[in-house]
């Protein structure tokens, strides 16, 4: 079953992988390198977490009026990157 990640430091990001080890490969592949303190900046979030940090971070303001929608898109991922901090884009 996929869990979802989060990070806030040294960057923001979101992940969907199956595991911690996956989610913070991801990461120091499409975000930031590993400056040491990833495996305890990273924690397993909630799949409603994760829907509250997806509208939060989106921007998307009618969010919580589409949340079943966001809810099942979010479970329909597959691993990867779902949010990250906008500086890096």
């Amino acid at each position: 079953m996929m869990k979802f990640f989060e990070v806030s430091d040294p960057y923001y990001a979101l992940i969907k992988a199956n595991t911690k080890e996956k989610a913070m490969k991801l990461y120091t592949e499409e975000v930031a390198d590993d400056e040491e303190n990833l495996s305890k900046e990273m924690q397993e979030v909630s799949l409603e977490h994760a829907v509250k940090a997806y509208i939060h971070r989106t921007g998307f303001e009618q969010g919580f009026f589409f949340k079943d929608e966001i809810t099942n898109n979010l479970k329909g991922r597959e691993e990867g990157i779902v949010v990250m901090d906008g500086h890096l884009l």
